[in-house]
């Protein structure tokens, strides 16, 4: 009996926790879709620009390496690097 309560206890706690989760989660409605399509539509232009000028990329990629730059930081300075006139 007493191991059967246990179960049927831990049971509700877990369902509690995951309806929690579940309400967090889907709060924000359909802004991370939006955030997606943002996002993957701004990184098509940037490919779409860089594909254009490849020759000034070259020259932001070697700078970047010079610099040391790496991950987020290089992604970043080579957007602003393509930027520039």
């Amino acid at each position: 009996m007493f191991r059967s309560a246990t179960v049927i206890a831990a049971a509700l706690i877990l369902i509690a926790i995951a309806g929690s989760a579940r309400a967090q989660s889907h709060s924000d409605g359909a802004a991370p879709a939006h955030k997606a399509e943002t996002i993957k539509g701004r990184w098509s232009n940037m490919l779409m620009k860089w594909r254009h000028n490849r020759p000034k990329l070259k020259a932001c990629r070697a700078e970047a390496r010079r610099k040391g730059l790496a991950g987020d930081d290089r992604w970043f300075f080579l957007e602003s690097c393509m930027d520039k006139s």
